[in-house]
């Protein structure tokens, strides 16, 4: 089975209590339980997996080229300056894996230092600003590019 891994920044635990104006009201809890939905959907092994570690994120991406798994990612603020983070996740597209970058708001709508994504250049694509609906988007595109 394909393994998909959802892969969450900062923050991204306090979904639905932080900033929900911006963030919304569905909660972390509520981002696991779909993502296995969306799994069970499309034949997919979906892992939801949240951290604010920027090692710990990392070495989830360098897991996923040893483990062969796709990855949507949501660096949440390591999106602006980890070059850390970008340098792994380049190692997904380098090793022929599909890695999209997921943004609930829109970035480039926001703050001016949220308008530039140093993973966005060695990501399969990006979906940002469809709120929580940007992930099933992610995993849909995923699912296209593998049927492709």
């Amino acid at each position: 089975m394909t393994r998909v891994l959802i892969l969450n920044g900062p923050n991204l635990g306090r979904l639905g209590v932080r900033e929900p104006d911006v963030y919304g009201a569905a909660s972390y809890a509520d981002l696991v339980a779909a993502g296995e939905r969306w799994g069970a959907e499309n034949d997919l092994e979906v892992q939801v997996r949240q951290t604010d570690d920027e090692s710990e994120l990392v070495g989830w991406l360098h897991g996923a080229v040893d483990d062969g798994a796709h990855v949507v990612l949501n660096p949440a603020a390591f999106t602006h300056y980890s070059y850390a983070l970008r340098d792994a996740a380049a190692q997904v597209t380098k090793a022929g894996l599909l890695l999209v970058e997921v943004h609930l708001s829109n970035p480039a709508a926001r703050e001016e230092f949220r308008h530039n994504s140093v993973i966005g250049g060695v990501a399969t694509g990006t979906v940002a600003g469809f709120g929580f609906d940007s992930y099933r988007l992610a995993v849909l595109a995923i699912v296209a590019k593998l049927a492709a």
